[in-house]
């Protein structure tokens, strides 16, 4: 009976993943080059929803629309999007 071959020699491991630990802040973002915040009325009961406007009085013009077409659909909520940053302090 013979011996069995010996292994092959280990590789050195290398790191496979860089960790940094930090502190994060988040915040809305006010940078001049952000992306407006928007504004949209969702009706609760039929789930349609207007498109997003950057004037909440818009948004809100397209519930009595929808009202008006719908008028047993009285209850809506308001869908709002603003754009958040966040970095390492």
């Amino acid at each position: 009976m013979t011996a069995p071959p010996p292994p092959p020699p280990r590789t050195p491991r290398t790191p496979r993943a860089v960790y940094r630990y930090g502190t994060w802040t988040l915040a809305p973002d006010r940078e001049p080059d952000a992306e407006p915040v928007t504004y949209a009325m969702q009706c609760a009961v039929c789930e349609e929803k207007s498109d997003p406007q950057e004037d909440l009085a818009a948004a809100q013009t397209w519930t009595f629309r929808h009202a008006g077409r719908h008028p047993s659909h009285h209850t809506y909520r308001e869908v709002i999007t603003r754009p958040w940053r966040a970095w390492m302090a």
